[in-house]
């Protein structure tokens, strides 16, 4: 039996003080992309947990499209990360 080392740490510790995993990430199957699904993984990526390039190439995002969700969320918060509220914060 064999135990996979992945490369960066195990957990991380969030600034609300919650512990985040890899076991927190959504599916790497995961095609619907709800606000909740987006901001697990922004997290991850801004708190060190997962690597950019690692994130795109788990979920087949493009570096734009996961630069924009980061930019949204730290922008105008989490909630900016819903599909209906993307076209009013764009303007």
């Amino acid at each position: 039996m064999y135990i996979r080392r992945v490369k960066g740490p195990v957990s991380v510790t969030l600034p609300d003080g919650s512990q985040m995993t890899r076991a927190d990430l959504p599916s790497p199957d995961t095609t619907r992309w709800v606000a909740r699904r987006k901001a697990c993984v922004v997290r991850a990526v801004a708190s060190g947990l997962i690597e950019r390039d690692e994130a795109c190439k788990t979920w087949g995002l493009s570096e734009e499209e996961l630069e924009s969700w980061m930019r949204m969320a730290f922008d105008y918060g989490e909630r900016a990360l819903k599909a209906t509220a993307l076209q009013r914060f764009r303007e």
